[in-house]
């Protein structure tokens, strides 16, 4: 395809995506690549990112981060998973939390084991009272701890961690410039990406160029052409409206998802203030009625004013074309509902890395990427469905057609098994394991029918018994651990001031 040795790898825009690819690039490349990030401070980024999921901690691994400096100055807290607060119903809320129940065999999950011993009328406690996770989050209380720990990730301010990451990838040879992109210069034999100019007059070239221009894409979508499939038929809310407030409680080890009658509202908790949100449809709310619920529906003073940020959920046709690889908004957008975004920044840039063309763009690679990228982002997208799908609300038009609409088969075949015979299996490129698929299904209300027979070879006294005691470890477990707000207090104190 081309067999020009890559030198130069130019990163176009800053925010989240522009400083993790510079900070994963600089630091596994070193000095064998010139690394440019070309960003304007006139251009302001999404930057409402805040919450994550635990594979970002073998990212700040790869990066040599030390947990405690990190936290402290991005004003970070700790994340045990999602409270989904009436998506099941009006009324009815869960975690989706980062653990996993109870005790598994080669042949069955555990919930096969809880799901048997409903049905056999073994009494049995809530399926959350058997993870660690799900426990701790309820009971507010958290501590890394080096074995046998709970598994977590964190909140975050985005803004904060661009300047972070940003210190980390100079550190490793990275260079900023500042600008803004005034044209994308194409290479008239190849089509290719040859250069940037900037509105200074400059001109910065290239031999790879990363994309993280946010929505506007404006090398993968406006000079490329490269097209995008939108998903808005299976996920129908386009906009947000985003502002800040203080805090009125010790932060919480969870983020709070809470349905609304269009959409939903997020609430995340970091050291010094509280990042809010609403994700709703512009069909059934307008921007303005969407700033005013918001304002309505926070707890504490807002510190900013409600700006909406309007989208179009879907992904590009291809992630890589030509010289050009789009890393975060640009490649596409899932909206945050269970903070994939910072992680599929972190698993498009980590995937370049590895795929790294050093002695030219090779179409192998190009495929190889654009379809690990595109089978990653529709399993995603297949989960954030679930939770708009599978459903009992019928309170607004918003639900009932989200409720009744069609969904992608792929996503139909993994309800219909779980509801058959309680089984989920993971594909190699899932992000999500079986444990949170089996959370959030049976949290939205799908119950399935069978468990697998393995569970009948165990008499009731047995099998109560094996429950009882997997309860009573559990709960020993989390008693061990200080509330969330002492821990932070003890391990990672803000250094912002």
């Amino acid at each position: 395809m081309n067999n020009t040795r890559i030198k130069k790898v130019v990163i176009a825009g800053g925010g989240t995506a522009g400083w993790m690819a510079a900070a994963l690039i600089s630091k596994s490349l070193g000095r064998g690549v010139e690394l440019t990030l070309v960003e304007s401070d006139a251009i302001p980024t999404v930057g409402v990112g805040e919450a994550t999921i635990p594979p970002i901690i073998n990212f700040h691994k790869v990066l040599d981060l030390g947990e405690k400096e990190f936290l402290s100055r991005v004003n970070g807290t700790f994340k045990l998973g999602i409270s989904f607060e009436g998506w099941h119903d009006l009324g009815k809320d869960y975690v989706h939390s980062f653990g996993f129940a109870g005790k598994s065999n080669w042949a069955a999950e555990f919930h096969h084991f809880w799901v048997g011993a409903k049905k056999r009328g073994i009494d049995v406690s809530q399926y959350g009272d058997y993870c660690a996770e799900h426990l701790a989050a309820r009971m507010k209380k958290f501590a890394v701890v080096p074995k046998n720990g709970v598994n977590y990730a964190y909140h975050l301010d985005a803004g904060l961690y661009a300047k972070f990451l940003r210190e980390v990838s100079e550190k490793y040879g990275a260079v900023r410039k500042e600008g803004t992109i005034a044209k994308v210069n194409l290479d008239q034999d190849d089509g290719s990406i040859k250069s940037i100019l900037l509105e200074s007059g400059e001109t910065v070239e290239g031999d790879l160029f990363v994309d993280c221009t946010g929505f506007r894409a404006l090398l993968i979508g406006e000079a490329l052409g490269t097209g995008y499939d939108d998903w808005s038929h299976w996920l129908p809310c386009n906009s947000a409206v985003a502002a800040q407030t203080e805090l009125t409680a010790p932060p919480l080890p969870y983020t709070r998802s809470i349905a609304r009658p269009f959409g939903w509202q997020w609430r995340i908790p970091l050291q010094n203030r509280a990042g809010n949100g609403l994700v709703f449809s512009s069909d059934y709310l307008s921007d303005e009625d969407a700033k005013t619920f918001l304002a309505e529906n926070v707890d504490g003073k807002l510190l900013t004013d409600p700006r909406v940020i309007k989208f179009t959920t879907g992904s590009r046709k291809v992630h890589w074309k030509k010289n050009c690889v789009a890393i975060g908004l640009s490649s596409g957008f899932l909206e945050p509902l269970e903070s994939t975004s910072i992680h599929l920044i972190q698993r498009s840039i980590t995937r370049l890395v590895q795929l790294f063309p050093s002695n030219g763009i090779k179409q192998s690679q190009v495929d190889e990427f654009n379809q690990q990228c595109r089978d990653e982002i529709e399993s995603i997208r297949d989960f954030i469905i679930l939770h708009y799908h599978v459903t009992d609300r019928d309170d607004s038009d918003f639900w009932r057609y989200c409720r009744t609409m069609d969904v992608p088969d792929s996503l139909s075949h993994r309800i219909k098994l779980f509801k058959e015979t309680g089984k989920i299996f993971k594909k190699d490129l899932d992000l999500f394991a079986e444990e949170s698929w089996v959370q959030v299904m049976m949290g939205q209300g799908l119950m399935p029918d069978a468990y697998h027979p393995v569970v009948d070879t165990m008499a009731d006294d047995s099998l109560g018994e094996f429950l009882k005691d997997t309860l009573m470890s559990t709960k020993q477990k989390v008693e061990r651990l200080p509330e969330h707000h002492e821990f932070i207090e003890y391990y990672c104190k803000s250094t912002v001031v």
